[in-house]
């Protein structure tokens, strides 16, 4: 090995190390424990075997995917203007809209409940005007508003690092050609954006996946995989099950993301 070789295997270590240390070995330790229980390889099987575990699969899956096409649609249309539309309160728009990254996932479930619990402003603005108390907090409606809550500050913020980025002179080009607006969003703008969109989303996406505080706060009636992984662990004391049920969402997860990745990447090179 050339000296080239060595210096490169030097600086290569410390990281080989950690991810070794902090990452593989705690994963295959985790991939073990779900071969421990009675159920055996089978433990990684329930979650399509199993009624319960694949409708939770499921509803975990259909919820991360909402919630990232909302949160795509609203920070898309809001990081756009925001980022091309300067005005009086702009910089202090934005700062409430990132805002909620400094919130953690209980206290997001909290206001939730605050807003569409049983003593929320929802509920008391509904019974004013009709008479009937709406409560949709403790239920995949209420989880839903949590996560896209959560979501849209980052993906502001990513989609205003992209827009900043355009080329305005494609745009020009464009309307020169006499293509209208709608016409310069899909064909200019939605492309130039694309690797955002897929990195965020996939951000989006994983974060809908495995989020466990905001779930756990509203939890009354909600059949996410966070929660039955907890429930398997501490009231079933089912700690294989919910080994195996963990690496499960963290492989799916982890094909997300490794899907987005390869997709932005290939559209940045095309784009290039």
């Amino acid at each position: 090995m050339n000296r080239d070789g060595h210096r490169l295997t030097l600086l290569l270590l410390p990281a080989g190390i950690f991810f070794g240390a902090f990452f593989l070995l705690p994963l295959a330790q985790l991939f073990h424990i779900g071969l421990t229980g009675k159920e055996g390889w089978g433990a990684y099987t329930a979650i399509l075997t199993d009624r319960n575990y694949f409708s939770s699969l499921l509803s975990t899956l259909g919820l991360a995917a909402i919630t990232t096409v909302v949160t795509l649609m609203v920070s898309g249309l809001a990081g756009v203007f925001l980022q091309r539309n300067r005005f009086p309160g702009n910089g202090a728009l934005v700062a409430m809209l990132t805002f909620p990254l400094a919130f953690p996932g209980v206290v997001i479930g909290f206001m939730v409940i605050m807003l569409a619990g049983r003593q929320g402003l929802i509920g008391d603005i509904s019974r004013f005007l009709t008479g009937d108390k709406i409560v949709f907090a403790y239920s995949m409606a209420g989880l839903f508003m949590g996560y896209v809550y959560f979501s849209i500050p980052r993906t502001i913020l990513t989609v205003m690092a992209a827009a900043e980025k355009l080329d305005p002179k494609l745009e020009e080009a464009a309307r020169s050609l006499g293509a209208s607006t709608w016409h310069v969003v899909v064909d200019v703008i939605i492309p130039g954006l694309k690797p955002a969109f897929i990195s965020a989303g996939a951000i989006c996406f994983a974060t809908a996946m495995g989020a466990f505080g905001t779930a756990f706060t509203l939890a009354t009636r909600i059949n996410v995989l966070p929660m039955v992984i907890y429930t398997e662990f501490t009231l079933e004391a089912n700690i294989a099950m919910a080994a195996a049920l963990s690496f499960v969402l963290g492989a799916v997860t982890w094909v997300v993301l490794a899907v987005a990745r390869t997709a932005a990447g290939s559209t940045v090179a095309a784009a290039g």
